[in-house]
């Protein structure tokens, strides 16, 4: 709870991503331009609480370099979400998130994440059970969309009713809208006035669309919100938290050295099988572009078949 009270807002904060926002590309962002707050990608609980267990932990793997930092937990069963809650605490995370927002069609398939928008009654148990699990003095948080196939403001008025989140984050998009439509920022607007009447100690974050600070501060500043998450914006730019980014001065040697400084760490971090070496290939865009070149090197990185291949052809 003192974590998120003792933040300056508007605070910023790196935006969970599957496959992505792992511990290395974290710390990559550390060393560029830290956010206030941090997100892991999301974690399965019934996986954890699972034979399939180990597949899994490299997931919560973290550093130091990476707090404060909250673990995105998903799933269906409210016993194992009061486990792994649990044990997320005990590992020295800061705080624990619910995702019920991711909208791929997988995920939802199975009632889970944006479904539970429509499964009030699950939603209700998760949160209560990660509760139990963490205590009342341990953050609890929510992620989650303005609705599933429609806008449904009752769905955050739902939420808000529980009055056992610390923050609600929202993305200004439908589930069925993806991200394939604008962010609608009025709408998260309006989940921040909801707050103001039912539950004025949450922290309402908003998210969608946004590309650096600037526009976090303006979107702060203009809506009363208390932090905003950026996320794909970090694929123009790695210095988004910055509040004067330099990348856009960077050139063609700067930018393949810090692609090597992310290839190393990523080589150095994963033991064979815990991650793909194609997850690389989602950071490639990122560094090699903007130069005289990018677009053939970049075919010659996407070919790589190991860390040390791509490390070999930088």
């Amino acid at each position: 709870m003192k974590l998120l009270e003792e933040l300056t807002k508007p605070f910023f904060v790196l935006a969970p991503m599957d496959d992505v926002t792992d511990t290395v590309f974290r710390q990559i962002v550390a060393d560029c331009a830290p956010p206030d707050l941090y997100f892991t990608e999301f974690v399965n609980v019934d996986g954890l609480q699972s034979p399939g267990r180990q597949r899994l932990m490299h997931k919560l793997r973290f550093t130091d370099k990476e707090r404060p930092i909250i673990a995105q937990l998903w799933g269906l069963k409210p016993e194992n979400f009061r486990k792994t809650a649990a044990e997320v605490r005990a590992m020295g995370y800061d705080g624990v998130d619910l995702n019920m927002g991711c909208p791929v069609k997988t995920v939802i398939r199975h009632g889970a994440c944006a479904a539970l928008i429509n499964n009030r009654e699950l939603a209700s148990q998760i949160i209560e059970a990660t509760r139990e699990g963490v205590g009342n003095d341990f953050p609890v948080s929510v992620k989650t969309r303005v609705g599933f196939t429609t806008v449904d403001m009752s769905w955050i008025e739902f939420l808000l009713s529980k009055k056992i989140l610390n923050m609600l984050s929202i993305h200004g998009r439908t589930a069925k809208q993806m991200s394939k439509t604008p962010a609608n920022w009025d709408l998260v607007g309006q989940a921040r006035e909801i707050r103001d009447n039912l539950c004025p100690a949450t922290l309402i974050v908003g998210n969608g669309d946004v590309i650096n600070r600037r526009q976090a501060e303006e979107l702060a500043a203009k809506h009363n919100l208390d932090g905003v998450m950026i996320g794909r914006g970090l694929f123009s730019d790695p210095f988004a938290f910055s509040n004067d980014s330099v990348w856009k001065d960077w050139g063609k040697e700067q930018k393949i050295a810090l692609y090597r400084k992310h290839a190393e760490l990523f080589a150095k971090t994963w033991k064979s099988g815990e991650r793909r070496v194609e997850t690389l290939n989602k950071f490639c865009k990122i560094y090699i572009n903007g130069f005289d070149g990018a677009k053939e090197l970049r075919e010659k990185l996407m070919r790589a078949d190991s860390a040390e291949q791509l490390l070999k052809l930088l």
